[in-house]
Parts: structure tokens; sequence; C-alpha cells
């Protein structure tokens, strides 16, 4: 049978999802483009600190339990082919009521199980560890009645999509015989509560045959441990002290774990090596990291391995790592103070490449692979986007190029905003410019507070806020304590700053909303631009060699760019389109040297997997247009479940696999660092480092839950292209200041400013002359009123909206007090 043929037979028939059949699956799967065994990536050769001297250990946690269903057969399967080839196969032992040992995660069942829906009635309680529990128990059922239960995902974050493929759960001598994994790693959690239930653990793993190899064993039970430790002989596996939390009680010796951490003596006459949650080695405050502890070395000191847990891509990771898990693994073996011996976790691709691509690599390790990283609004992740430390940081991690999405002021400043609306990106609706909100169809049909309302000494008086885009639906938030910080910046500063690096190849400026700019606010965006240019020496070779990108959604604008210079343009294709016409690629290259795409159009996606790849890029590029594609973030909500919530995958999904010329990214720092891994000097590329299959998801998926098909996206043409000619700038009738005006403002240097108009309006005038009489009267009810305020509020009356008559009726009224104390 062809196994297109075999992959359709199992599909209609998800029932027969056995061991064999999954394995055979995961083997057809082209997840990724596996390679030959004997192809297989060696470890690095470089020094560690470990105890031994060795690369840290990878151990997969129920397999890739991170993409698939805790301890399915297809998730252990899928670990020899995705990882480093010494990768150990956890497997969390629970005994069932006849004593046979399976792997599952939990001795309670609900969680990771549809024990719910097969066995509704049969809910019981018991004490685990002295605490009443209620829940589905693996010791309630037998081997024959867990046959009809299936695996399915126990963390909430990740996808259902794999919770209708029926995985069976496996016994462990099925996982042994079955996969014959190198390294098989049994976790024994509770033996002291199958202890009370009249089951035995140590029974179970004495009675296994010889062929079910056993390399660790690991348990959070010192008598657990102590007893069997010389029941097995001289050949039998690694005993490994599991450390629960600091304050839960370790139930044999009712010592904490917190106590038992200061005895690692005593912790060695029984084991070789202690599993500790990766708290004990960097702890955490307030999500972010705190000096890292001396665990590590006085662990090594005492003669045990020290392997940390809790390592996953999709939760509970420090702010310092910017939603990079490739970063938290290096802090924990890279830091030059002291390696972790290994490495308990749920994504075993990242850590694999994390120890063999990512390990040593230094400041100075030189480029691999040649691709633009270009910032998006600076390193806007880490930092409240286009601010002097967003950039900063873009250039410090390693950007190529940094951008300016340039905005104008109410009296002409260029300077640089993610957004035209001001509440997107700044706290002006805590500000006393609130006020100055607008609709303009143009923009947005909903009303924003625009740039163009205040002056640029308005908007410097504004704190910048960085984005949270998944917040709402993730509550994900970027880099709390710097969610302010940071200074906006003019295009003239962002030039300067880029001039003064030695690292950067150029700046990337945007522009947008060019025609309505002239037309509505006599604001000439692309002059202003080309004169600070011009001004910060970017138009003279040899002033500085830095590279000049002009970006634009409107053909126009990059026109007009081209007609007055020698910049490179670059077109940013706004839709997600699935291929272009030839004639519109000839259009293009008329005024565009190259192209922007979204990341959608190149890997189309339906509910968060990828569904194929498109030739979009390959067709761009044969008409020598490069394509940069954005938009890149860490976040793992951000990527389609293919790229296995690592944004290192996706971004070599993307370089290596589909060839781009570049990233756009808020994160430069993991894009920059991708293109100094190691692992792409080989000749052949370890499987971990390998771009994904478009769709490879889709075909491992029950039918029942593939994505519903969507109408394609459209196709670019021509008139998608063509553009009239920019209108010319239409003076904007002059007006007066609208709104209040911040009480401690500076005027701005050098720019002209319109506060108070010197053609006052003949209304204005007689209003102010009649107050003037009606405020003569000393003993006026309003004079009297006014004179119980302070001076520095009476400017601020909201009564006197013309500036005319508020100074009026000011100085009226100090003459009255002159006269009064006279």
């Amino acid at each position: 049978m062809k196994s297109s043929q075999m992959t359709t037979y199992m599909r209609d028939k998800p029932s027969m999802f056995g061991p064999r059949a999954s394995k055979f699956l995961l083997s057809a799967l082209i997840l990724i483009h596996f390679l030959p065994t004997q192809l297989l990536a060696q470890r690095s050769k470089s020094p560690w600190q470990t105890l031994t001297g060795s690369a840290p250990l990878i151990i997969a946690r129920g397999g890739f339990s991170g993409l698939l269903p805790d301890s399915s057969v297809d998730a252990y399967s899928i670990v020899s082919q995705t990882s480093v080839s010494g990768a150990v196969l956890w497997c969390d032992v629970q005994l069932t009521k006849d004593g046979v040992g399976i792997c599952f995660p939990d001795v309670k069942m609900m969680n990771a199980s549809s024990i719910q829906d097969a066995y509704p009635k049969r809910k019981n309680s018991y004490l685990v560890n002295g605490v009443p529990t209620q829940d589905w128990f693996t010791i309630d059922f037998t081997l024959k009645d867990l046959k009809s239960v299936f695996l399915i995902r126990g963390i909430l974050s990740r996808s259902d999509a794999f919770d209708n493929n029926q995985y069976a759960i496996s016994t462990v001598q099925d996982i042994a015989m079955e996969l014959k994994p190198k390294s098989f790693w049994l976790n024994v959690q509770h033996d002291a509560f199958y202890a009370q239930h009249n089951l035995s653990i140590s029974k179970f793993l004495l009675s296994l045959p010889k062929t079910v190899t056993i390399n660790y064993l690991s348990s959070p039970e010192v008598t657990f441990l102590r007893s069997i430790g010389g029941r097995f002989g001289k050949a039998g596996p690694k005993f490994v002290f599991r450390f629960l939390e600091k304050d839960d009680v370790e139930v044999s010796t009712n010592q904490t774990y917190g106590t038992l951490l200061g005895n690692l003596t005593f912790i060695k006459t029984f084991a070789s090596g202690v599993l500790v949650p990766k708290s004990y080695i960097w702890p955490l405050e307030d999500q972010y990291l705190s000096p890292h502890t001396s665990f590590v070395q006085d662990a090594h000191k005492a003669g045990l391995e020290v392997y940390a847990s809790g390592f996953a891509n999709d939760f509970d990771m420090a702010y310092n790592y910017s939603f990079d898990p490739l970063a938290e693994y290096l802090s924990f073996m890279d830091n030059g103070d002291f390696s972790v011996d290994g490495f308990l976790s749920d994504f075993p691709l990242t850590a694999s490449s994390a120890v063999d691509c990512f390990s040593h690599l230094g400041s100075n390790a030189s480029t691999q692979v040649d691709f633009l990283v270009i910032s998006k609004n600076g390193a806007s992740g880490d930092y409240p986007g286009c601010t002097d430390l967003a950039y900063s940081k873009a250039i410090k991690d390693g950007a190529d190029i940094i951008d300016c999405s340039v905005q104008m002021s109410l009296d002409g400043m260029p300077f640089c905003l993610n957004s035209v609306d001001l509440g997107e990106s700044t706290n002006i609706v805590q500000s006393p410019f609130r006020n100055r909100s607008a609709t303009v169809p143009e923009i947005a049909p909903l009303g924003g507070l625009y740039s163009f309302s205040l002056t640029w000494s308005e908007i410097q008086t504004l704190r910048p806020a960085i984005t949270n885009p998944y917040n709402r639906d993730f509550n994900l938030f970027r880099n709390p304590k710097e969610r302010s910080s940071g200074k906006l910046v003019s295009l003239s500063d962002f030039l300067n700053l880029a001039k003064n690096s030695t690292s950067l190849a150029g700046v990337l400026i945007s522009v947008e909303n060019a025609a309505y700019l002239r037309e509505k606010q006599g604001l000439d965006v692309v002059k202003a631009v080309l004169d600070t240019l011009t001004k910060a020496g970017y138009s003279n070779a040899t002033t500085t060699t830095k590279k000049v990108m002009i970006q634009s959604t409107n053909s126009s604008v990059l026109v007009d760019f081209k007609k007055q210079s020698r910049y490179e343009t670059v077109y940013q294709v706004e839709e997600t389109i699935r291929d272009i016409l030839d004639s519109a690629i000839q259009d293009i290259k008329k005024f565009a040297d190259a192209v922007v795409v979204r990341k959608n159009s190149v890997f189309p996606v339906s509910e968060s997997f990828t569904t194929g790849q498109t030739n979009l890029v390959e067709r761009l590029q044969r008409f020598q247009l490069p394509v940069y594609v954005e938009l890149f973030r860490n976040e793992f909500v951000s990527q389609p479940w293919d790229f296995l919530s690592d944004a290192t995958v996706e971004i070599n999904s993307h370089v290596t696999g589909a060839g781009i010329n570049g990233t756009i990214t808020e994160f430069p720092l993991t894009a920059a660092r991708y293109k100094r891994n190691k692992c792409l000097t080989r000749k052949d590329l370890p499987p971990y480092m390998s771009p994904v299959q478009p769709a490879g998801l889709l075909s491992i998926m029950s039918p029942t839950s593939l994505p519903p098909a969507e109408a394609p996206n459209p196709v670019f043409t021509d008139a998608d292209v063509t553009e009239p000619p920019l209108p010319p700038v239409i003076a904007k009738a002059p007006t007066s200041s609208p709104g209040p005006l911040s009480t401690d403002e500076k005027a701005p240097n050098g720019q002209t400013r319109v506060t108070l108009s010197l053609l006052l309006s003949a209304f204005a005038m007689v209003l102010a002359f009649l107050l003037l009489l009606l405020l003569s009267n000393p003993h006026n009810p309003l004079l009297q009123a006014m004179e119980q305020c302070n001076e520095k509020y009476l400017l601020l009356l909201g009564i006197l909206d013309s500036p005319v008559m508020t100074v009026a009726v000011y100085f009226h009224w100090l003459t009255m007090k002159l006269v009064t104390h006279a």
C-alpha cells in the first residue's frame, strides 16, 4: 500500500490509531524535512560547565507534549525525528487498578484524557499527599477499562486539534518495545499514594522484562528511592531525586523540600542527580529574573548532576527573555558561571537547537546566512516603539536596519511613531490634549487623536506606551517595568542616532497618508523627509555610507521620492495575497527596488495552521525584487502551530525554507541571533534546523478537526498598484490652537507655530469689550468670584475659550486688585 493510501486509510478509520499505526504515521509525516539518522548533527564539542563536561541532556516530557497530547505514541515518536540523537523519552508512571504501569502525566485523569466522557459516573475522592482531591483516578480503572479512554491536550493554551485522534493510553512496556528509545526516563510521582491502595510501583518496575531498559528513575519521595536503589543491581538506572516547590512537604520525611535543599550530601547517598524547578536556579520576582542562585555549583560540588524542569515555549517565562524560549535555555547553560546537566522540556526541538546550534556563540560569532534584520519601530517588543530606548536596543541587538514610521505634527515636524493616531502608543488620552479628537474618514472610520492636531512641543510632553498586541485575548504583557520608558524622537534625531552607529547598514523610513496631509493639512511629508535627510548628511556619500530605504503602501509616494532622490524604495503590499500578476510586478519595478509582504502571503494560514506555501517570494525575486516579510513577533500566539511556538523555527522556515531577503521584526535580537547559529554552516542540516513542511500538521489531524476550507486569498493585479499622482500641497487656513494647552509646555525650537492669531475675529473683539465693561464694576459678582481663584488657574477658565478674552480679563482683574489694595 502506498503511503498516501495508508494515510487516507488511517484518517478514515481513526479507531485504528494504535501504537504501531501511530508509529508508522509519524515516520511518514513530513512535519519537518526529516533526514536519515546518519545525518543527524553531532553535539557541540565546546567545553561545558556541566558535572561531566558533556552537553546538557534533552529530556522530552511525555514526548513532544508541547505539540501533541502528553504520553501519546505520536508525541514520543516525533522526538527522535526532531531532536538531538541522544534525547531522552520521559514517562510519568501511573498504576492501574490491576497493577499495570502506564505512561500518563498524573494520577488524576480528567485533565489529559477523555475519561469524563467515557465514565461520567466514576469520579472519586482520595487524599493525595494529605489533600482531599476529587477526580477520576488511575487506580479505579483496569487497563481494559482504559481502552475506551483517549489522550487529549492537558494545557489549555495548546491546540485541541489533535484531541479527536483517539490516541490510546500506552503501557510502559508498549513505549519501550515499540519505540526502542536510546534513553528512557521513568518518573514515579506517587509511590506512597499507591502503597495506601495496596499497589506497588517497586514491584511493577522490578517485574519488567530485561528487554525494557530504564536509564533514569526519578521520584520526589526519599523512601522510595532509598528502598529501590539497591534492587536493580549494578546495571540499574541512574537515580534522580526530584525536588518539588520549596514549601511542599516530602511525604516520607515530613520535611519541606526547601529544608532538604540544605542537605545535598544526604541526597547524594541515594541519588546521582537532582531534578529541580527552574526557579531554584533563576528565581523570579514579579516575573522578572533575580540574580541566579549557587544551587548548580553547590550540587556539582556534592557530586550531583542538576536537571532543570519547567521548560516550555508557551508559558511561565520571565519578561527578561522577551518571549524567546531559546534565550531562556541559554541562560541556564551558557551564562559563564554554570551549566545545568539537562532540561526537562515539552518542546525538545527548541531545547535541541539551543544546545547544539546556539550555545557558545559569543558576541563576535560570524554571520552564517545573508538576510536583512529590519526593526519594526525599533525593538518595540521590549520598549515603547519609536523611542530612543527602542532604537538603541535594536542596534545593540544586531539589527541591520532600523526604521522610522514618519508622522507629521501640526507645525510640520517629522517624527517617528508607529501610528498617526497618538492614542495607540502614547498617554494622550490622559493628557490635557484628549479633547483634540477628530474623525478623519481618509484614515480611519472612527475618531482619533492625530499627530497633526498637536505641535511637536506638545507631542514631546506625552509619555510613550509599549504595545501589548496579545493582552486582551491572551493576557500577555510586554516588559511592564518599561511600559512608559524612553522618549519620542524626531526624524532628525533618529537619523543622527543611526549615523553614529558603526554596526547598522542603514535606515528604513516609512511614509503613509501623504495625499491626505497635503490636501487637508497643508503638510508635505515627502519634502519634510527629503529635507531632513539632506540636513542629516544622508544625501552625501562622503558623509555617510548608510543605506536609506523609503517604504510606503502608496505607489504615488514612491514615485514622488524616485523623482526627487536616489534612495532605495520599498513597496509594501498591505493585503494578504496568494499570487501577483507579472504585469503588476513590472509596474512595481518602475518605482520600487524591493517589496514587503505579509507572513500569511508566504504561508497561508487557517485557524492557526499553515495550509501550504505560495511561490510569491520566488516570483518577485525572479524579477530581481528582494522580498522582506512582516511582522515577526516572539509571542507564541503570533505563530501558526506548525512553527512549534518557537520564533526561531518561524524565522528559519521563512529564510531557509521560503528564501526571503529580510525579516521585519519587533524583536531584532531573535532574528540577529539566528543569523549566527552554528548549524547553518553544516553540509547536512540537523532536523531541528530544517524548515517545517507547510500543512504538515494537517496530515496527522483527524478529519473532524481539520480547519474549514476558506476562500483563497486574492491575486495582486495592476489595478492594485496604479494610483493617481500625489496632489499638490494646499495651504490650510490658519486656526487657533484647538483645545487646552499643557501648562508647562515649551515653545518649539525653530518651528513655525500658530498659538495666537494676528487676525482676530471682530466677534471675539466685541465679546472681549463687553466683558471688560461688565467687569469694570468692582462689586460685580463675577469679579468677586474670580478674586477667590488662584491666579494660575484663571487662565484655564472654561468660559474663556478665546485667548484674547482670557488675556484681557486677566490683566483687567490684576488692575482691579491693584486699585483695591491701593
